[in-house]
């Protein structure tokens, strides 16, 4: 494979914290380049991450011809501009979930990328890439717990503070937008189905007007998947996955930690004996760098994304269907 060589579209956190020091793990990409509005920040952080260039503005890096892909992590109200300009700029986009503010958007990036069909361009959801998430995948499909029947998912934080984008509501905050399209993400990824209706239950912040919890059922064929989400509560996450004979319970679904080992735990329940419990251990590794991995294969060698961006479409519409229907507390039909 040819190294990919990115710019880093901003500073901001999860770039500098984890999806930065993942990417330079990677065998097949180099972080070249990283861009902040202000100089003396790129500047900062470039110096502290090892990165050879620093730029005042995401138009000089994007104008930087050695560069090949870039990394968005902004704002999410900014990810489909940014997206667009830099496809326009030839460059491959990895692009941070969620895909935009809203379906429309998600639809204009879709156009916009058709225009460069030699160009790469996928929504970061890392999760997927991890090796629980496939063995979980392949214990669903190969009947391991039987028919799969229902997922229960939770995903919580605590975050008050007024000048966190992620309780600006303008710009997409929130906890849906945040983490609540992984629960939506997952259900879709093991049922391999779009809901045929969803329903929901939102409370708002009175003073950021943002979702500071959801609960949300989405109706896949009279099979369920039902979620919390929340970024005002206790930090905690899990995932149930049942089934007719057995279920598998992840344990650190999301943010599968980079330095130790994870676990995920098959039950199986088999007629006139006791119910059996298997621990799958998987080592320590980087989702992130997974997801890097994959970009740059499929760069290289011009093949299929893991996440082609017709699934953030999808995944963005039923967020949408979610809101609305828990707006209108009612269970409202979906088609994708």
């Amino acid at each position: 494979m040819n190294t990919i060589r990115f710019g880093i579209l901003s500073t901001a956190k999860i770039a500098r914290q984890k999806v930065i020091p993942a990417m330079q793990r990677s065998a097949h990409c180099e972080v070249t380049a990283i861009c902040s509005r202000n100089l003396d920040n790129a500047r900062q952080y470039s110096k502290q991450l090892g990165i050879a260039k620093a730029y005042g503005s995401y138009e000089e890096l994007l104008a930087d011809p050695e560069i090949n892909a870039v990394y968005i992590p902004l704002p999410n109200h900014l990810h489909v501009e940014w997206s667009i300009k830099a496809l326009e700029a030839g460059k491959h986009v990895l692009c941070e979930k969620p895909i935009g503010l809203n379906s429309g958007e998600a639809q204009k990036l879709i156009d916009a990328a058709s225009c460069f069909p030699d160009l790469k361009i996928m929504e970061a959801f890392m999760y997927r890439h991890h090796p629980q998430w496939i063995e979980a995948k392949q214990l669903v499909e190969s009947g391991a717990i039987g028919e799969l029947i229902t997922i229960q998912s939770f995903f919580s934080y605590f975050n008050n503070d007024p000048g966190n984008i992620r309780n600006i509501s303008d710009i997409g905050g929130g906890g849906m937008m945040d983490i609540g399209c992984y629960n939506i993400s997952l259900s879709r990824f093991l049922f391999d189905a779009e809901p045929d209706r969803v329903t929901g239950f939102i409370d708002r912040d009175p003073d950021f007007g943002t979702d500071r919890l959801f609960s949300g059922m989405m109706d896949f064929g009279g099979k369920v998947s039902s979620f919390t989400c929340s970024t005002q509560l206790s930090p905690y996450q899990r995932v149930n996955i049942l089934g007719t004979s057995g279920r598998i319970e992840i344990l650190i679904p999301f943010n599968a930690p980079p330095d130790r080992e994870c676990e995920i735990v098959l039950q199986k329940e088999i007629p006139d004996q006791a119910s059996s419990l298997k621990t799958f251990t998987f080592p320590a590794c980087d989702q992130y760098t997974i997801q890097a991995d994959l970009f740059c294969e499929a760069i290289s060698e011009d093949s299929q994304l893991p996440t082609p961006l017709s699934d953030s479409l999808n995944n963005m519409l039923v967020l949408e269907a979610l809101v609305h229907a828990a707006d209108g507390k009612k269970w409202l039909e979906f088609k994708a």
